[in-house]
């Protein structure tokens, strides 16, 4: 498919399969060119609602035509959507609502946008809910198998996707399992562990690995929750080294759900990279580099690790 954004591939999977399901309906605030909602709006305009500048009854509508027995994306900037915490818990949450809630420009890769729409800690928050699946795709074929499979799933689901072009790291032919991570590289010394945005970098720090005689394992994870816990576990136990790569606040997102793993497991060691601040405006390379996210950086954390 060449670079492009996940957010963009959600756009056009959304429309193939409305023609497919006619229970389908899209809701957004105010951002359809944003979030690519706009295909959907244009080719079904009478199942597509734009909600305006107003988040929080979005949630609510969106609530009552997933209890109605439609399908419901509701979408917004991810930032903006866990600004309304409070409602996605009672209306969708506690409800158990059909509802496929569509957070775009997530993290700092977002860029100039700048930290008032940078998604930190949504992941974290989504987790928290009891109901509530966490799925963030790592290239646009992922991105669209994952819509696929969202669409079938019942209950309420977070879908995490970016601004920026992600190059393509799964074949043509990739099939989405919900729950189960992606080996992307074998490797016996120490596993990566990346999600979404970053996992282009994960995979080229495991190439200066290789260039220093390490041999790492690269995985996906698609899915934060539930995590697989399988291939946690069997990472921890084979070497018991683990690095977790997330463009998301250093708490309560990939990190922390598999360092809950390995706390269970009681065996393995994890060293988290994330972003530990407030970030600032910037080109999405550079923003990587100066909060930890680059290739080198995670690079030398494994190293760093391994001589712990």
């Amino acid at each position: 498919m060449g670079a492009k954004a996940t957010r963009v591939a959600f756009g056009e999977a959304l429309v193939r399969l409305g023609a497919e399901n006619p229970e389908i309906v899209v809701l957004d605030a105010d951002l359809s060119k944003s979030t690519m909602t706009e295909y959907f709006a244009s080719k079904y305009p009478d199942r597509f609602f734009d909600m305006g500048i107003a988040e929080g009854n979005m949630v609510g509508t969106g609530a009552g035509l997933a209890l109605s027995g439609k399908i419901p994306f509701i979408c917004s900037f991810a930032c903006f959507l866990i600004g309304r915490f409070e409602q996605i818990r009672m209306s969708i949450g506690y409800s158990r609502a059909n509802v496929k809630i569509v957070g775009t420009h997530s993290g700092i890769g977002i860029g100039e946008d700048g930290y008032s729409q940078m998604a930190l800690e949504d992941i974290a928050l989504m987790r928290s809910l009891p109901n509530m699946a966490v799925i963030q795709p790592a290239d646009a074929v992922e991105t669209e198998r994952a819509v696929e499979y969202i669409v079938r799933h019942k209950g309420p689901v977070f879908l995490r996707l970016t601004r920026q072009k992600m190059d393509d790291i799964n074949p043509p032919d990739y099939q989405f399992q919900f729950g189960r991570g992606v080996i992307l590289r074998p490797g016996k010394e120490i596993t990566l562990i990346g999600t979404g945005g970053v996992i282009g970098n994960t995979l080229k720090a495991a190439k200066i690995l290789e260039q220093k005689g390490v041999d790492a394992q690269v995985a996906n994870i698609h899915t934060i929750k539930p995590i697989d816990r399988e291939l946690i576990i069997k990472a921890a136990l084979s070497h018991g080294k683990i690095v977790t790569v997330e463009d998301h606040g250093i708490t309560g997102g990939l990190g922390s759900a598999v360092s809950e793993v390995v706390a269970e497991l009681g065996h393995g060691r994890v060293k988290r990279v994330a972003v530990e601040d407030f970030a600032e405006s910037g080109d999405a390379e550079g923003l990587y580099k100066k909060y930890g996210l680059s290739e080198d950086n995670i690079a030398a954390r494994a190293l760093d690790l391994l001589q712990s």
